[in-house]
């Protein structure tokens, strides 16, 4: 699906009060920007036409705004862009991988602690919860998933709904807004966000949006706002570049009961076989990959979870605790002999 889908499903922006303050603390030393000057004008006087976007938008409620920030402080904050080196890029055999985050973005430079310090102003959060329809918006001081993102060439992110809840706090995960920050970035390269209705039945998403230079998306956080982005193919001649994008995430202290669901991790999906995939097909060296590609996906997403198992087992088993479960296991494996 090409990108002028989204245009008329979550109906880009271009050029262009009842949520509450956030009650985490103001961990930033540098001023805020006033909304105003951090955002492009034009962006806070299409508020309206946002909201409505943002409400009517499929598979799940999101809206796509291109130039979003003040055009001088989004350059600002892509010169100030970490390197890749100086993120976390360990991937999860422990080995340097292709995707590099920071989450203590404040430390990056004067632009990044002037974005932290105005996102949780209750001008910043009142515009995005009217723009999303959600009251009591709280800013996540930990940027605990979030802060600055960067995928190199050969990566991609299978659809997924992610964590549901705060990991250190009581409170629900209601939204992510990204920014993008890729200069003459080309569709034709992939790194393009997709959102799925089912990504168990679905081949391709049917939303797909590029992700171009001070492009903002924001999207509601549901048991069903699937999402992820295709892998990134760059021709030679742009071998060096990379993905890049700052994600925020915010919260509120209750939820709507229809839309609140037990307490869950980030959930993957790996993606499904394309439909050129049928009997009587000769493979290419390409669908050779592809296939490749997909079965070792699978194979490491088993083994996490294999991992993920084994480390619960053995937490139980230690300590007191672990102690006592062992013993009451060995009574009523006994008893029902």
């Amino acid at each position: 699906m090409s990108d002028r889908v989204a245009m008329r499903t979550g109906r880009r922006f271009a050029r262009g009060d009842d949520a509450a303050q956030a009650t985490a603390p103001v961990t930033s030393c540098a001023s805020p920007l006033n909304v105003t000057r951090m955002l492009n004008p034009e962006v806070l006087r299409q508020r309206t036409g946002l909201r409505e976007a943002f409400a009517q938008a499929q598979p799940f409620r999101h809206v796509v705004i291109d130039h979003f920030l003040d055009e001088a402080f989004a350059r600002r904050l892509l010169a100030e862009f970490p390197a890749f080196e100086k993120g976390n890029n360990a991937g999860d055999d422990g080995r340097p991988g292709g995707k590099s985050t920071v989450e203590r973005i404040r430390a990056l430079g004067p632009a990044y602690a002037e974005l932290d310090a105005t996102i949780q102003t209750r001008d910043f959060l009142d515009f995005v919860g009217d723009v999303a329809g959600i009251e009591g918006l709280l800013y996540d001081p930990y940027y605990l998933g979030g802060g600055t993102h960067e995928n190199r060439d050969g990566q991609m992110l299978q659809a997924h709904v992610d964590f549901n809840y705060h990991p250190s706090e009581r409170w629900h995960r209601r939204l992510n807004l990204i920014v993008y920050l890729n200069e003459g970035w080309d569709e034709a390269w992939g790194g393009n966000i997709g959102f799925y209705r089912d990504p168990y039945a679905d081949v391709h998403p049917r939303v797909r949006v590029a992700p171009l230079f001070n492009r903002c998306v924001i999207f509601e956080t549901t048991e069903h706002s699937w999402h992820g982005f295709d892998t990134i193919h760059l021709p030679a001649q742009e071998a060096s570049r990379s993905r890049r994008s700052v994600a925020l995430y915010f919260y509120t202290k209750e939820r709507p009961a229809a839309e609140t669901a037990g307490k869950h991790t980030t959930h993957y999906v790996n993606r499904q076989l394309d439909e050129r995939f049928a009997a009587g097909r000769t493979l290419t060296q390409a669908d050779v990959d592809e296939l490749r590609e997909l079965i070792a996906h699978r194979d490491n997403q088993l083994k996490d979870l294999y991992a993920e198992n084994a480390r619960l087992l053995q937490a139980q088993e230690g300590g007191a605790w672990g102690r006592l479960t062992y013993l009451l296991k060995r009574f009523y494996v006994r008893y029902r002999r």
